[in-house]
């Protein structure tokens, strides 16, 4: 399900810790200079495209997500490097190499992950 940037600092605090209330949610958002029902409008957005859910709590809804962090990871660095790399990871990894972005610890990283991967009979 596509998730805007906006929405997803919303999801990022529910993600954080939930259920939280759209009180809870405001508050945790305070160091944004979104307003309240600005904040609101993202939680209703995000339960109308079923990335959280809200279940009724005595006079007020608390909010969780439905859409899991890592799904949502998932799909966002497979489009990423879907549409600028080809589907490729190596050109990703070189793009950063070129652009002198790889600290010495990404590289070495990377190197026991390719290890790693190369130990995988698959």
């Amino acid at each position: 399900m596509p998730i805007s940037d906006a929405e997803a600092v919303v999801m990022e605090v529910l993600w954080e810790r939930h259920p939280r209330s759209a009180e809870e949610v405001v508050a945790a958002l305070a160091h944004t200079d979104w307003a309240e029902p600005t904040i609101k409008t993202l939680l209703n957005r995000l339960l109308n495209k079923g990335a959280v859910e809200a279940a009724k709590e005595g006079r007020r809804y608390a909010y969780s997500p439905v859409l899991a962090r890592e799904d949502w990871i998932a799909q966002q660095s497979t489009g990423l490097v879907r549409r600028l790399f080809g589907g490729r990871v190596a050109p990703l990894v070189a793009h950063f190499s070129e652009q002198g972005a790889l600290s010495k610890a990404d590289i070495a990283e990377l190197r026991k992950l390719l290890e790693e991967i190369g130990d995988d009979p698959a």
